[in-house]
């Protein structure tokens, strides 16, 4: 009688703790349709798809987003973020379990965007301790010189070859610096181009056609000598939406032996001697709204 009592007071036992066990799946059922419901809400209020929120937060790009959604990184509300997602100020995004606070939507023209001065060979991001060999002190990278906000990054807007340098632009706000890379393509560009000995008519010829291995061309609207000491020689040369490795390669085509390529003029923004190698200054409103279409300045 014992025994039969002790179990049939253990399977009562049992009943309640199995039906507890069944109704843990309720609240997750729960927390999911919720998630669906502030889903819906968020895109009938105009909410802002998740990776927009992260790119202007500086948080990540929208590419570098789109990774952690896929990766089940990021939740909202509780429940997993899908690429579709759109949020609104009140929802809670988090990343990897941290809450993410992710500011609004600023006006383009109100974000930070640096000028940079880069020296060649100086690193843009690398961290010191590994652009240094053991044991050696080495200067911060140029991103890490700048100033920061707590949980946002830079991006660099086509940047220069670490081996070359000059002109740098920078922001701590990913949909901004996006909009950058885009409105450059359509900027007219200055390089400094050094080389080992003078270039020919020929080579100048072949420069001046714009043609790379590709096939693709490139704009070219002028190159000319720029000087030089003992064997080497310096030649400026003129282009729309050209990359410093387009450059090198343009040099390179045609048989030129390139020891250095320097970005001395992007759109509006000229390198002056008041910017000094390694030094950087936040570019002004009405500079960032020279850079940008009117569409893009106007955010």
């Amino acid at each position: 009688m014992g025994r039969t009592g002790g179990r049939a007071r253990a399977g009562g036992a049992r009943r309640p703790l199995r039906r507890a066990r069944r109704g843990l799946a309720a609240p997750a059922d729960g927390a999911h349709a919720a998630h669906a419901a502030r889903a819906t809400d968020a895109a009938a209020r105009g909410g802002e798809r998740l990776q927009k929120v992260l790119a202007h937060a500086g948080l990540a790009s929208r590419r570098q987003a789109e990774t952690w959604i896929r990766a089940g990184r990021l939740t909202i509300n509780g429940a997993p973020a899908t690429l579709g997602s759109r949020v609104v100020a009140s929802d809670a995004v988090r990343l990897d379990g941290r809450r993410v606070r992710a500011r609004a939507a600023a006006p383009a023209a109100a974000a930070a965007v640096f000028l940079c001065h880069r020296s060649p060979g100086e690193s843009l991001a690398m961290p010191a301790t590994a652009a240094a060999g053991a044991g050696v002190a080495a200067r911060p990278a140029m991103l890490e010189r700048l100033p920061r906000r707590s949980g946002r990054r830079f991006t660099a807007v086509s940047p220069m070859p670490r081996v070359d340098g000059g002109i740098e632009l920078v922001s701590a706000d990913g949909e901004l610096a996006a909009r950058l890379q885009r409105a450059v393509h359509a900027l007219s560009s200055r390089f400094g181009v050094r080389v080992r000995g003078a270039l020919t008519a020929v080579q100048l010829q072949g420069i001046a056609s714009g043609t790379l291995d590709s096939g693709a061309h490139l704009e070219v609207a002028g190159c000319e000598a720029a000087g030089g000491e003992g064997a080497n020689r310096w030649y400026t040369v003129t282009l729309r939406g050209a990359s410093g490795k387009q450059v090198r390669q343009l040099f390179e085509r045609q048989g030129a032996l390139v020891s250095r390529v320097l970005r001395t003029q992007l759109g509006p923004l000229q390198l002056g001697r008041a910017l000094a190698r390694g030094q950087f200054r936040a570019l002004t409103q009405e500079e960032l709204a020279a850079l940008l279409p009117p569409a893009a300045a106007a955010g």
